[in-house]
């Protein structure tokens, strides 16, 4: 679902005024709420969804190829997917075969969340990295040597090539076991929706939580015409954040660079968000009073005020050159569909002031434009900006 929520002006938290896209299927929910708490807007659209395999016939052949020869190595991906696939074993009557099977295998957990699923089942890992990261999984494996050994590999909604072929390459014996398979999202509007806010510049960050997930919003920018807007935007404007670096695989591959946490975490990445996006938007003296031009709103001496979006697209404007007189005719350009009646910029203005409840932030050049009301002792600092 397409979601547009945003918090009040009375009070406020680091991310008020930001908006933040989430791209996520799975936990999109708890991400949109640690966003909101601390005063995001969030625009959300899942990229993508998770279609499970319990009914399909490469899941069941491979569950019982696996009963049926008990591998060396079994590595489990995802906790909803090894979640999945016991659940799926059990539907057949073949849980308690495929349990007793895993029992007498070495079973790696590519992370925590993996691990308490495991246990769960009533089966113990081996080993689990402290990286959560499946390069870590198949450097054990290499170092301990995979000839002739026989590996099943929970698939967690991609084929995992890079890592299945190194073990290939390595003698190994591979059963790919998968579990689910992401797919497009059935509605495509709110995805839709979500790119064109993206390329229009209406979002300050978009979050991934999956490589498919960005795979997936790549794909359908490329579909629409629109893949080099979106890289322009992702590049310069929009932060692209990801909750770890292969989530971020997509992207990098086109060019972009993207944020993380150091823990691969919702909660790290929401901190993460809490510190970049306040550093990137701009301060300034005017008036007397400090103003913070954030994404859709205005920080004034501290105090949230929300603008309309004509308003926020004249203050930006101003705000490239901060004390310098703009005239009617350039903030008429940055107006959207306002036509050639400069009309419409004092009207915007008029409510822009309003919004801000500060009148004097903004002068009135007689004949000439507007400017930002700079305070004295620092417009000489941008009068050659």
């Amino acid at each position: 679902m397409y979601e547009e929520q945003q918090l009040g002006a009375v009070e406020h938290g680091p991310l008020a005024g930001f908006t933040v896209g989430v791209t996520a299927a799975r936990r999109a929910d708890e991400l949109g709420a640690l966003l909101q708490r601390r005063g995001a807007a969030v625009l959300h659209a899942p990229a993508l969804r998770i279609v499970p395999l319990a009914d399909d016939g490469e899941l069941l052949a491979a569950t019982k190829e696996i009963i049926d020869q008990v591998p060396d190595v079994v590595v489990a991906t995802t906790a909803i997917g090894f979640r999945g696939w016991i659940e799926a074993a059990d539907g057949w009557g073949l849980g308690e075969q495929l349990l007793g099977g895993l029992r007498g295998t070495e079973l790696l957990a590519r992370g925590p969340k993996v691990k308490g699923a495991i246990r769960a089942a009533g089966l113990t890992e081996e080993w689990s990295p402290s990286s959560e990261s499946l390069a870590e999984v198949l450097d054990r494996l290499l170092e301990e040597g995979v000839d002739g050994r026989r590996i099943a590999v929970q698939l967690h909604g991609e084929p995992l090539p890079g890592f299945v072929e190194s073990l290939r390459a390595g003698g190994a014996e591979v059963v790919p076991v998968p579990v689910y398979r992401w797919m497009p999202p059935e509605d495509i509007t709110p995805l839709d929706r979500l790119l064109d806010a993206t390329v229009s510049r209406s979002l300050d960050a978009l979050t991934f939580t999956s490589a498919p997930a960005a795979a997936s919003l790549l794909s359908r920018a490329e579909e629409r015409g629109l893949l080099t807007d979106l890289l322009s935007t992702l590049a310069h404007d929009v932060l692209p954040a990801c909750v770890g670096p292969v989530t971020a695989i997509p992207l990098q591959v086109q060019g972009v660079d993207t944020i993380q946490p150091e823990r691969f975490r919702l909660g790290p990445l929401v901190q993460l968000l809490c510190q970049e996006l306040p550093g990137r938007s701009r301060a300034l003296p005017i008036a007397g009073h400090r103003v913070e031009i954030r994404g859709h709103a205005v920080l004034v001496d501290g105090v949230l005020k929300p603008v309309p979006p004509a308003g926020m697209s004249l203050l930006r404007v101003l705000s490239r050159r901060p004390g310098w007189v703009v005239p009617r005719a350039d903030l008429l350009r940055a107006l959207p569909g306002a036509g050639r009646d400069e009309h419409a910029v004092e009207t915007a203005m008029a409510r822009l002031r309003t919004a801000l409840g500060a009148p004097k932030l903004i002068q009135t050049v007689v004949k000439r434009g507007y400017r930002l009301a700079l305070d004295p002792a620092t417009d000489a600092k941008y009068a050659d900006a």
